[in-house]
């Protein structure tokens, strides 16, 4: 026994303790079992510093061990930070993108919908123009001519064909003229919403909109009425009558529930209640 009362084999047993203890923990991370490895000596030391005229140094030695243990924890504890906080940052970045990717692959696939839906709907009017220009040229081709000498589908015909490239003058006039000469004719309506036509086309919309409205009033059961209250709508519209503008395309929709300007009107609506 020594002058504190600790038998040296008592304290090779505690050394040998810490050193076991210390062994057993060699799955922590790297950097606490290098330090805890620097430690090991200098609480060997400690303990054999128990012997008389050893106590000071070795303290010192123990404290500068442990200060060099906390150094090494605290850096640690500032690694784990800067690794969760780039971890964190990572994941939302690539949240964002996803939910832009996500978004982008939906509005590309409605957007395709609707152009294959357009195609559609003008091929199908395409269609329905040209049975009715084939219709109206067998009945101008067997019509007698009027009294001022014009034949009125010849008159038609030609009226078609300067508005369709861009003469909207001399359509505005030659269809006037069928109206004039052959109001009772089934070139009438046509020939009506032609001039309707002329007008949109100029951006007369006001004059557009008193040109489809008599549409009707030429051939209430004709087959241009639809049309030339879908086109009556989109005046109002463009003269900035938005409540008259919406009337008209609910009383389309009412009145002609299965015509294709129904659909479009349908469409135009929902797009007016979103805005």
């Amino acid at each position: 026994m020594n002058q504190r009362g600790i038998w040296p084999g008592a304290a090779s047993s505690r050394a040998r303790r810490v050193a076991h203890v210390t062994l057993l923990h060699g799955d922590a991370p790297r950097g606490l079992r290098r330090a805890s490895a620097l430690l090991v000596p200098f609480i060997l030391l400690g303990v054999v510093g128990g012997l008389p005229g050893c106590a000071a140094p070795q303290a010192m030695l123990l404290k500068s061990g442990l200060d060099s243990l906390r150094a090494v924890v605290d850096t640690m504890r500032v690694r784990d930070s800067l690794a969760y906080v780039a971890i964190a940052e990572t994941r939302r970045e690539v949240s964002e993108q996803h939910d832009i990717l996500l978004s982008t692959r939906a509005a590309t696939g409605s957007t395709t919908r609707e152009l294959f839906d357009q195609m559609e709907r003008l091929e199908t009017k395409l269609d329905e123009v040209m049975g009715r220009f084939q219709r109206v040229s067998e009945r101008g081709s067997v019509a007698p001519p009027p009294s001022g000498g014009v034949d009125a589908g010849q008159l038609y015909d030609q009226a078609t064909q300067d508005l369709t490239q861009g003469r909207y003058e001399m359509a505005l006039q030659e269809f006037r003229d069928v109206v004039r000469q052959a109001p009772a004719s089934e070139l009438a309506d046509n020939a009506q919403y032609g001039v309707g036509e002329c007008f949109f086309a100029m951006a007369q919309f006001d004059s557009a909109s008193v040109a489809y409205q008599k549409v009707e009033e030429l051939a209430p059961q004709g087959d241009k009425v639809p049309a030339a209250r879908f086109k009556l709508a989109l005046s109002l519209e463009k003269e900035g009558r938005e409540a008259e503008f919406r009337k008209a395309l609910e009383d389309l929709v009412n009145r002609f529930p299965n015509s294709g300007e129904a659909q479009l009107a349908r469409e135009r609506l929902g797009t007016a209640r979103r805005r």
